[in-house]
């Protein structure tokens, strides 16, 4: 990931696991063209699905990838080590 902006957003999708465009625009608080470029790249990437309903845009993690998988099992491990050793352990 060599954006911030993509990590943040691949964040907040492997905690929720499915959110519309608008609340991932809330959340990460980038505006919503930005965050359109990270999750069209990360739907490309296989990551994430999309869903549309018309203009409303859904996006999921896609739980049968196998990239999705390592990626969760690396934030998994990451936040245990955070919480051992708290967030400031630099």
């Amino acid at each position: 990931m060599s954006s911030y902006g993509r990590t943040k957003v691949l964040t907040i999708m492997l905690e929720t696991g499915e959110l519309n465009i608008s609340e991932i625009t809330r959340r990460s608080g980038l505006s919503h063209s930005a965050a359109a470029r990270h999750l069209e790249f990360l739907t490309r990437s296989g990551i994430l699905t999309e869903k549309r309903f018309n203009r409303i845009r859904i996006f999921r993690v896609d739980q049968d990838s196998p990239l999705t998988g390592a990626l969760m099992r690396f934030y998994s491990d990451w936040k245990e080590v955070e919480n051992y050793y708290g967030r400031d352990y630099n």
